[in-house]
């Protein structure tokens, strides 16, 4: 319990100095919970979880961009 606690006031102190680890903070702290539950594997699901986070969080972005230049292009059409 100790090493996850560690790892999150860790995670979050680097979180808030790295702007490109979108969805990494939660991802982290949640797969770190779930990886402790599940026998004591916080730092592996703290790694998987930031991945899979920054993966959903730049997905996101894209599909956010992508509506963005869409509606632009179609009030300048008109």
């Amino acid at each position: 319990m100790k090493l996850l606690i560690a790892l999150a006031a860790v995670m979050f102190t680097l979180g808030s100095t790295l702007v490109e680890a979108a969805g990494c903070m939660k991802g982290a702290v949640v797969g770190g919970v779930v990886g402790h539950v599940a026998g004591k594997h916080g730092v592996a699901g703290a790694a998987a979880g930031c991945a899979i986070g920054h993966h959903e969080a730049s997905k996101k972005q894209r599909a956010a961009s992508q509506a963005a230049a869409a509606s632009s292009a179609a009030s300048t059409s008109k």
